[in-house]
This record gives structure tokens, C-alpha cells and sequence, in this order.
């Protein structure tokens, strides 16, 4: 198992991170909030989950440790691949997670695009005492752990850590917010990462 990949970032994209290790480029595929903490030609240091298939070998990339077992653990559960337990990541922070398991809440899951609610009924009886107690969060006291960062201010950190000037990021979040908006309004969450994609290509036809 590869535990984590250190060195300088040699590249961006939407959903992936190239970090130079040894000469060997490794690509590592991560969530918009762990990519917007990267910048090109700066050290990075990077948690990372292989997954075998028969046919491919992906690493995934995370913040942390924490991120990293949570991803692992979340796989336990039948029905969930690493894409899947790499959304649950994108939408809520770990704590977050934790606290939607072992307080029953459906609502926290189905948030998650590609939830729904059977499958986060069954999620919550299979990863019941699997997760682990929340590390920031006590139960009694405060309910729910924090709120992870909005789909605006996620996009906009992606946009910035893909190197663009903070105006250009203001101006594409705008231009997709309408379909963040309908997301809502359907009941879904945003899906970052689409409206990453979306966003990228308005600013590639601007400029």
C-alpha cells in the first residue's frame, strides 16, 4: 500500500493532482477542497489509498490520515466503490460523517449525489461502529458536527488552487451558481465537481 506521496505538484486538473516523486509523476485522483490546498511547484504532501482492479491502478488522494481511513472504512459497506466513498468525502468531512452514523441521519447521506434513501438507511446500519466516535464533535452537547464548506467557497478555493486570479474565480462561480441554485431546489446537493468542470470551460471560453 502506498500510505502517502510527497514532493512538488506538477499539475492540476478539476478532479486530479500530478505530485512528482522521484522523478515518477503520480497521478492522484482528489476532491475539490483537498486539490484548492495545492499550488504548482509547491511541496505537497499527500495521504493516499490504492485501489487494484483488474485492469487499473488508482490512487487516490486525501488531506489527511483521517480522510484517508474514513475513505477505507466507508468501502466496508456493500454497495460502495472508491468513487462513491470519495463523493461522501467531497460533500461532508469526516467528523461530519461520523456523527450522520452514529446519530441515524439519513439526510446528512443523502445529500451525497448517488444517495438515496434506502441506500442511506442500509449505509447507516452498515457502518454503524465501524466509523468510530467523532474526534471534534461531542454528541451530548452539540448534535452535529460542523458544516463543511459551501459548494461557493469549495469551487472558489479549486478555481484559485488551479491557478486562477481571484476575480476570475468570483466571475465563474457566478456563472454556475444558477445551476447550483436548481440543484437545491431539487433537494440535491451541489455537486462540486460538475460544477468545477462547468466552470472551467466558461473561463476557458472568456479567455
Amino acid at each position: 500500500m502506498i500510505a502517502f506521496v510527497s514532493g512538488p505538484v506538477a499539475a492540476l486538473a478539476p478532479t486530479t493532482a500530478v505530485i512528482e516523486v522521484g522523478g515518477v509523476g503520480m497521478l492522484v485522483q482528489c476532491t475539490p477542497a483537498t486539490l484548492a490546498g495545492l499550488r504548482i511547484g509547491e511541496e505537497a504532501r499527500i495521504a493516499t489509498s490504492l485501489v487494484v482492479r483488474e485492469d487499473s491502478l488508482t490512487l487516490y488522494g486525501f488531506a489527511d490520515d483521517d480522510e484517508r481511513q474514513t475513505f477505507e472504512l466507508l468501502q466496508t459497506a456493500s454497495g460502495v466503490g472508491p468513487r462513491l466513498a470519495q463523493a461522501m468525502l467531497a460533500v461532508h468531512a469526516p467528523d461530519t460523517l461520523r456523527v450522520a452514523v452514529a446519530t441515524g441521519d439519513e439526510k446528512t447521506l443523502t445529500a451525497v449525489p448517488g444517495i438515496g434513501k434506502k441506500g442511506a438507511q442500509k449505509l447507516l446500519l452498515e457502518l454503524k461502529d465501524r466509523l468510530g466516535e467523532p474526534l471534534g464533535t461531542h454528541i451530548g452537547r452539540q448534535g452535529v458536527a460542523a458544516a463543511p464548506a459551501s459548494w461557493s467557497d469549495q469551487l472558489h478555493s479549486a478555481l484559485i488552487g488551479l491557478g486562477y486570479a481571484t476575480r476570475e474565480a468570483d466571475e465563474a462561480v457566478a456563472l454556475v451558481a444558477p445551476q447550483a441554485e436548481a440543484a437545491i431546489a431539487a433537494g440535491e446537493a451541489p455537486a462540486v465537481p460538475r460544477l468545477l468542470r462547468a466552470a472551467l470551460q466558461s473561463l476557458n471560453r472568456t479567455r
